[in-house]
């Protein structure tokens, strides 16, 4: 069994959006070629494609305009005029999605973390998962976007939870370096980084907290 320094028991899991819930690339990068076409540019090249996965909206823009502050502001009003909801029809719900969800929050308490903002209500909506989680976090909710702990450290608060009493899934380096920041547990999902806490799909996630009830994010 794999333990924690306090030795509490897991009571609340918070999982990521994209990447751990949905295969969301292909909605994603929709979303923002949208916006650079609005802007006159170019889409996406494929270290932008990987970076729209990871950034919240604001960062993206501030990577893509760097050496225009300007163009970013710009291109962050355009991607907050835009309605989401026809690039929801390509977000791929990861296999067993809603099993999972429902078999995770019968044990424990469930949040998402996300660095998503304006997109998450009717992402909830078109996906009938309004009311699943016990805290929604996103980056219209806290000062900074991950890496920044901000976000996982509002899930505590809310539910009033200590940190060695709660995991995050992610699937990325920044999940990863926000987690630690918060002193929370961190499962990875997927390959992007090294990591001993790892999921390969999400349906893997039931079982390994039934197995591991104890977490300290430093393998067993």
């Amino acid at each position: 069994m794999i333990q924690n320094t306090r030795n509490h028991d897991l009571k609340l899991v918070m999982l990521d959006c994209d990447g751990v819930l949905f295969d969301s690339i292909r909605s994603n990068v929709a979303y923002y070629d949208a916006i650079l076409e609005r802007m006159g540019g170019p889409p996406l090249d494929e270290e932008a494609k990987r970076l729209c996965h990871v950034y919240s909206t604001p960062q993206l823009f501030a990577h893509l305009y760097a050496d225009d502050p300007e163009k970013a502001k710009e291109a962050e009003r355009i991607a907050y005029s835009i309605d989401y909801l026809p690039f929801l029809e390509y977000m791929d719900p990861e296999p067993g999605l809603y099993d999972v969800l429902a078999r995770v929050k019968a044990s424990y308490k469930v949040a998402l973390a996300t660095n998503r903002g304006k997109s998450i209500p009717p992402l909830l909506e078109r996906f009938q998962l309004k009311g699943v989680f016990d805290v929604v976090s996103t980056i219209l909710e806290v000062p900074r976007p991950k890496p920044a702990p901000d976000m996982l450290l509002y899930c505590l608060e809310k539910t009033g939870l200590a940190p060695d009493e709660a995991v995050y899934v992610g699937d990325m380096e920044n999940d990863r370096i926000a987690a630690e920041a918060a002193g929370i547990p961190f499962i990875l999902m997927g390959n992007s980084i090294p990591h001993p806490l790892r999921i390969h799909r999400l349906e893997e996630l039931p079982g390994f907290l039934e197995k591991h009830q104890r977490l300290d994010g430093k393998g067993s």
